[in-house]
């Protein structure tokens, strides 16, 4: 599988992806800051990297410059919307349309055995714009009824400094609940 991601008429950032991933994690799109360091998560103040290594995803401290690293652990990388914006409300009913069906193409391709969504909003525009399910109630944190394909499909918060509703200790507690599925499902 090619690991580039689509150009959108500006800069974004590579999918990491191939077959045999423990976890693709799916952010909603790259943030400008991200695609200038050209690294997911490069914000100094996404708490995405703190939490992940708190919580012993990988058996190692890791940061941005690590992503690509990871597929060798078993962890991918990819967006819902692949535009990069300085804000999620950046993005367009547009961008959601293009480039959600070929997230799912991209899932059922490397068939993944868990597909973590970073964000409540995330995985509601997932199923709004590729599974047509026109208004979503609530969705809780963590395991999903739902799969795409033979993925298991999580749900973790939205790690960017713009959703303080969770703290970091609050994300360490769902990355490590994210660890310990794929403990499970590996047994």
């Amino acid at each position: 599988m090619d690991n580039q991601g689509a150009m959108h008429g500006s800069e974004t950032l590579p999918d990491y992806l191939r077959g045999g991933l423990a976890i693709v994690l799916v952010g909603l799109n790259p943030s400008a800051y991200s695609v200038r360091a050209g690294h997911y998560y490069a914000n100094p103040r996404n708490r995405f990297w703190p939490a992940v290594s708190a919580a012993g995803l990988v058996n190692r401290p890791v940061g941005p410059a690590d992503d690509a690293g990871l597929l060798a652990d078993g962890v991918g990388f990819t967006d819902l919307v692949k535009r990069a914006t300085p804000q999620a409300s950046g993005l367009t009913a547009g961008d959601y349309r293009r480039d959600a069906p070929a997230l799912r193409d991209k899932l059922l391709d490397c068939q993944p055995m868990i597909v973590c969504f970073q964000g409540i909003i995330t995985y509601r525009n997932y199923l709004r714009y590729v599974e047509g399910v026109p208004s979503v109630g609530a969705v809780p944190l963590g395991r999903q009824d739902e799969s795409i394909g033979a993925s298991v499909v999580f749900v973790v918060p939205n790690p960017s400094p713009a959703n303080a509703q969770y703290s970091l200790d609050d994300l360490v507690g769902w990355y490590s609940r994210l660890g310990q599925l794929r403990a499970e499902l590996t047994g």
